[in-house]
């Protein structure tokens, strides 16, 4: 049976990095305590100079720029390409990755998954769109102040910046009407 919840983002808990040198508001997981157990987490940090990243052998990330001017990441010795706003971009969670901002502090958004667990997909809308997913996990992330979504069956949905829309359990194909800019991320367990 499928479960709908919206996610606010005045309700998302703030943890420390792995590697301590920063703070992440936790959007949602599927399991797990603190940094470790979870098959998918996505969060958003804030970072405010330039340094390294925690490592998470046996994951893959997306980042994506939410505020700020950018960066550029370092990933095991070769530089990337700048990353913008809105500009996703996977490495390995193993990696040496250490970033260089554009500007000053930034703020952006992670999904972290196991690969061997989930199967993933992530894409950025904007405007108006209708999108069909048949994923068992649906998650939309609200990147404008604000957001609406209709899900066939499941009503309509005003989403604020930074909030999350997660239905889970999905068993059929999903029609979501979506109107403003926001990320849809699909997690299918292998």
């Amino acid at each position: 049976m499928s479960q709908l919840q919206v996610l606010r983002a005045k309700d998302y808990p703030r943890m420390p990095w792995k590697n301590g040198g920063g703070s992440t508001e936790e959007i949602t997981r599927d399991a797990g305590e603190g940094l470790d157990g979870f098959g998918w987490r996505l969060s958003i940090a804030d970072i405010a100079e330039s340094g390294g990243f925690s490592s998470f052998a046996g994951y893959q990330r997306i980042i994506t720029v939410l505020e700020g001017e950018g960066m550029r990441l370092q990933v095991d010795g070769q530089a990337t390409r700048p990353l913008l706003p809105y500009d996703a971009f996977a490495f390995n969670g193993e990696s040496q990755v250490s970033c260089t901002l554009l500007g000053g502090s930034i703020r952006d958004f992670n999904l972290i998954y196991a690969p061997e667990r989930y199967r993933a997909r992530l894409q950025w809308l904007d405007g108006s769109q209708r999108v069909f997913s048949s994923a068992s996990t649906l998650l939309l992330f609200a990147a404008a102040s604000q957001v609406e979504v209709t899900l066939a069956g499941q009503g309509e949905h005003r989403l604020g910046r930074y909030d999350c829309l997660q239905l889970q359990g999905n068993d059929s194909l999903q029609t979501l009407n979506v109107q403003g800019r926001c990320c849809l991320i699909e997690l299918t367990p292998h």
